[in-house]
């Protein structure tokens, strides 16, 4: 079996700077190009209501996910605390995403839009109901009450799998959803095909792409001088 990469550069300070660029990137298009954030508003396209949406969702299912993925290697300290910081990254990211679920919801029945007919809202829901129960599973055996040793150490291999597949799931999403909106824009001559607008939204989900990447890249290799540091999740 091929070893995994040896990083020969600041991964995981470079993680943590994308996945504040894309935060930040996200908050700024939202607010400078699309009026900013409300979860009740009196204006008649609600459009303040659907901003929290991808707002909240890359801030949670991308920026705070990359950080609770990493946190095994990043956070100092023992296996509990960070064992801790996962389980907490990972909830405040689920509270983040399911009230950005309810915005776009409640965007869609005041505009009198129909659910769930997109490509994008499918990838979204079934990477909100996976990323629900792989916390909970989580929880449940590796926090409280706790499964068995071998329990633990079974369900590690496909709780790092799912981790991973998650977080991918969750790029994609994220991008298709940049896609989705500016093409929306487009046809409805909201925006230009090269307007900065659509520049900024595509240069945005590239962005995504690069993250996603070296998110995938740090957990894969190993820390410097360190073993693998997912195996210690188990003990």
């Amino acid at each position: 079996m091929a070893a995994a990469p040896a990083v020969r550069f600041p991964v995981f300070g470079l993680v943590r700077l994308l996945g504040l660029a894309a935060a930040a990137g996200i908050l700024f298009w939202a607010i400078h190009y699309r009026g900013g954030m409300a979860l009740s508003t009196d204006e008649e396209t609600k459009l303040p209501i659907f901003n929290v949406h991808p707002v909240l969702m890359l801030i949670g299912l991308v920026a705070l996910n990359g950080e609770a993925l990493l946190a095994y290697k990043t956070v100092p300290g023992t296996k509990k605390l960070k064992k801790l910081v996962h389980l907490a990254l990972q909830f405040l990211a689920m509270f983040l995403c399911l009230i950005g679920l309810w915005a776009v919801w409640k965007f869609h029945d005041e505009r009198k839009i129909d659910h769930l007919y997109t490509l994008h809202s499918w990838l979204g829901l079934t990477c909100i109901i996976f990323f629900s129960f792989q916390w909970a599973t989580g929880f449940w055996t590796f926090w409280y009450p706790g499964g068995s040793r071998s329990g633990r150490a079974s369900l590690l291999p496909w709780h790092v799998f799912f981790g991973i597949f998650i977080y991918v799931l969750a790029i994609a999403t994220s991008v298709s959803g940049l896609l989705e909106k500016s093409i929306f824009m487009q046809s409805a001559k909201m925006i230009g095909r090269f307007s900065t607008e659509a520049m900024f939204m595509n240069a945005l989900g590239m962005l995504l792409v690069v993250l996603g990447a070296l998110v995938i890249l740090a957990i894969v290799s190993p820390g410097p001088g360190k073993i693998d540091a997912y195996r210690g999740s188990s003990e």
